[in-house]
């Protein structure tokens, strides 16, 4: 009260005036200001299929008039002869008006994307909503705790010790629930990066399962005997994950043995055969059939093949049917698998035993 006494003592009624018409024309310009650039960029936006013009048009419409209004007093006091504290007074309210008309347009800004993003994901991926919601929590936090020592820091008061100790509690905080803390960035970087996501069907060394949740702290995956598998996220992400969900095709190696007194000619027609049989069934791919080795009580021929789609169901399928293929057309050619046997020669025998080794 006493530099407003101070104040109006200093200037004379013709400087009030003066102040009073800046401070309506400020206001009144700067809310003129506001409805014209809206309207414009509004009009942009609808006609425009970009993002950031809808982003400016949000920002524009988000303008407090009441927080321009310090710049209006501001402008105002300028035709006046005022206490320096008085002066200093208002300087203070026109940087917090400042600070927080920009963490309020940050704010929309962070509202807007978040808005944007959940758009797309929802109903699509539930956990990257959740994991977006929390950033966006996350983000408005430090704005506006960023917000607060700005606005501290021009009342005078000093910083730095409330930083350093917020820092030391925080370290400490950290420090007690670090297993906590690194299983929840886990669980962000699994909704974010996407290694695998809920449906899909991984494999963790020996443990192998559906995904059936991504928690904060957890992932569950349903065994194919039934039971639930708790992973802590950190520990997911420290092991190596196969993703057959995200497999596109399988590639796929079998052999076939024959006997060692399958003739030549036989031997030659063998790949070719084995060939016809993959090709004849659908959704493969032929890749290679050769006479790989001589084995211990085998002629080993080796075939691979792609079956082009990841079900396992239609593999096995396609596998069978090869199977009973190359059973059939070998009865046919009179080719004879190989089965584990020794033969043992005799000193003056007639003929060589032929001793099964099998079971």
């Amino acid at each position: 009260m006493k530099w407003l006494y101070q104040a109006w003592r200093t200037n004379d009624l013709y400087d009030w005036a003066v102040a009073g018409l800046l401070v309506v024309a400020v206001v009144c310009a700067l809310a003129v200001l506001r409805y014209v650039m809206a309207r414009v960029v509004g009009a942009l936006a609808k006609r425009t299929t970009t993002e950031l013009d809808d982003y400016l048009a949000q920002v524009i419409a988000g303008t407090r008039l009441w927080l321009l209004f310090p710049f209006a007093l501001y402008a105002g006091a300028s035709a006046l002869e005022l206490p320096p504290k008085l002066e200093q007074l208002i300087e203070l309210l026109v940087v917090v008006a400042l600070v927080l008309q920009v963490v309020l347009w940050i704010n929309g800004f962070i509202g807007f994307w978040l808005a944007r993003q959940v758009e797309k994901r929802r109903g699509v991926d539930g956990e990257g909503v959740t994991a977006l919601t929390l950033l966006g929590f996350a983000a408005r936090v430090v704005v506006w705790a960023l917000m607060l020592l700005l606005i501290l820091d021009q009342l005078g008061f000093d910083i730095t010790a409330l930083v350093a100790g917020l820092g030391i509690g925080g370290i400490a905080i950290a420090l007690a629930v670090q297993n906590v803390l690194g299983d929840l960035f886990a669980s962000l970087s699994i909704v974010l990066d996407k290694p695998f996501v809920v449906g899909d069907f991984i494999i963790v060394d020996d443990l192998l399962g559906t995904v059936e949740y991504i928690g904060l702290k957890t992932t569950r995956l349903r065994s194919l005997s039934g039971e639930l598998i708790v992973f802590a996220n950190n520990d997911l992400l420290k092991s190596r994950v196969r993703n057959f969900k995200r497999m596109y095709e399988r590639r796929v190696v079998f052999s076939v043995g024959v006997t060692y007194q399958t003739p030549l000619e036989k031997l030659e027609n063998i790949p070719a055969l084995l060939r016809a049989a993959v090709e004849r069934r659908k959704q493969t791919r032929f890749d290679r059939a050769h006479f790989k080795a001589y084995g211990d009580f085998a002629l080993t021929f080796e075939v691979a093949y792609y079956v082009l789609s990841p079900d396992y169901n239609l593999y096995m399928d396609t596998q069978q049917a090869i199977n009973l293929e190359v059973y059939r057309r070998f009865g046919e050619e009179h080719i004879e698998f190989a089965y584990p046997t020794q033969t043992v020669f005799l000193h003056g025998a007639a003929a060589p035993a032929v001793v099964s080794a099998s079971g």
